[in-house]
């Protein structure tokens, strides 16, 4: 078990007055298998009020509105979770009852349909029919699949963009977290293997001292339905276990962006992140 204190600020630098912005922030994790969160918060500058909610997916939504001039709009949350290594039960079902549970639920049927994002180019998906014919269940495929996608795509920052889709990530082979699980989603969907996209935080180092303070980032990995959700990390090729914080899931990043919104000001305008994880117990 770890206790990690995460601290993740984020906002946007104007190049110049912005009159007003309206923005909605996925930033905060909730209690989940796995997961007891023990405190979280959140500070916007400049103060503005806000609207919390639940979103469809169950990702905490902070909504909030600024209408005085700024230059600067600038996100602080603050979060304390203990993480536990999760179950990961070996589902034997075969692939006529996936077929059949997948279709009777609402929540696996969404998580079937390729998006704009996630869409995978034909080679991909000749790589996961290869390896769904060798496989003895669905969960054996799913983690194959996943498997030779973080493989063969090498982990770069600065080739892609948060724009960038899966077959363009795969015409380089190569990208980052985002774009190595959108490629594992849709070569999953495209095999019938319901798949969602994770978003969380993920402790780099394995034996990190207590008190340690470590550079992070906000991280992605893949979770797929084969009797039940299990997920895996096709960017560092491991399970979900206790380094890993979910904030939230989706068919893709666009149903959990960190943060999205509009403003009325400069076209011109910078992002900056900053992630800090420390391990407390």
């Amino acid at each position: 078990m770890n206790r990690l204190r995460i601290k993740h600020t984020t906002g946007f630098h104007y190049a110049g007055e912005v009159t007003a912005s309206y923005n909605e922030a996925r930033m905060l994790p909730a209690s989940t298998e796995g997961q007891l969160v023990l405190f979280s918060n959140l500070d916007i500058l400049p103060i503005s009020s806000q609207h919390s909610y639940v979103d469809y997916w169950g990702t905490r939504v902070s909504s909030f509105e600024i209408l005085t001039p700024h230059r600067e709009l600038s996100l602080t949350t603050t979060s304390l979770v203990e993480v536990r290594d999760r179950a990961h039960p070996q589902h034997r079902l075969p692939w006529d009852l996936l077929a059949d549970a997948a279709a009777s639920e609402t929540q696996y049927v969404e998580q079937l349909s390729q998006t704009r994002r996630t869409a995978p180019p034909q080679d991909v998906i000749q790589i996961a029919r290869e390896i769904l014919a060798t496989s003895e269940s669905p969960c054996d495929a799913a983690l194959k699949i996943c498997t030779a996608i973080g493989i063969a795509v090498e982990y770069m920052q600065g080739v892609t963009g948060v724009q960038t889709t899966a077959a363009e990530a795969w015409a380089v082979r190569k990208g980052v977290c985002q774009d190595i699980t959108h490629l594992a989603i849709g070569a999953l969907r495209a095999v019938g293997i319901p798949a969602r996209y994770v978003s969380g935080y993920l402790h780099p180092l394995p034996d990190a001292e207590i008190g340690q303070t470590v550079a992070g980032e906000s991280h992605a990995w893949v979770e797929w339905f084969c009797g039940s959700w299990s997920g895996f990390d096709p960017t560092n090729l491991i399970d979900i276990g206790d380094r890993h914080v979910k904030v939230g899931h989706g068919r893709d990043y666009n149903d959990v962006a960190p943060l999205r919104g509009v403003y009325a000001g400069p076209y011109a305008s910078n992002l900056f992140v900053t992630v800090e994880i420390t391990r407390e117990a």
